[in-house]
């Protein structure tokens, strides 16, 4: 199965476990195939960084790398406007262009589309439900 992780899961997951590190464990364990295009590669380091800067959290170095080793990079073809929040578009650009069964997220505007095209945007425990774990 296809998925694509939004920033904010991955953040989580990394710096304070629970569910999303759950997530990230089923991209590093086989149980799902994760991607990302280089846009959002630079924006989960970005946000990394920020979250090092202000000492938020608790990195968890050897999640972070580990979860960054096992993702395939995609660029996407298309430049995708379909998102309330344009920052946004790029996790339904790198969906569309992966053909992910899912994003990952708890970002609102994208979870408020539910769908998009053939790719279900879930929350967390709805990604880990449809998973078995």
């Amino acid at each position: 199965m296809n998925v694509v992780i939004d920033t904010n899961v991955l953040v989580s997951g990394i710096f304070f476990g629970g569910r999303p590190r759950q997530v990230l464990e089923a991209a590093w364990d086989g149980h799902a195939t994760a991607y990302a295009s280089p846009e959002i590669l630079r924006e989960y380091d970005d946000v990394v960084e920020e979250m090092l800067s202000r000492g938020q959290g608790r990195l968890r170095r050897d999640a972070l790398g580990t979860f960054l080793r096992c993702v395939r990079v995609v660029e996407p073809a298309e430049d995708l406007h379909a998102c309330r929040d344009p920052e946004d578009d790029k996790f339904l650009s790198c969906a569309s262009e992966a053909r992910a069964s899912y994003i990952v997220s708890g970002d609102k505007d994208l979870l408020t589309l539910g769908e998009f095209r053939g790719t279900e945007i879930v929350t967390t425990i709805q990604f880990l439900e449809r998973l078995g774990a």
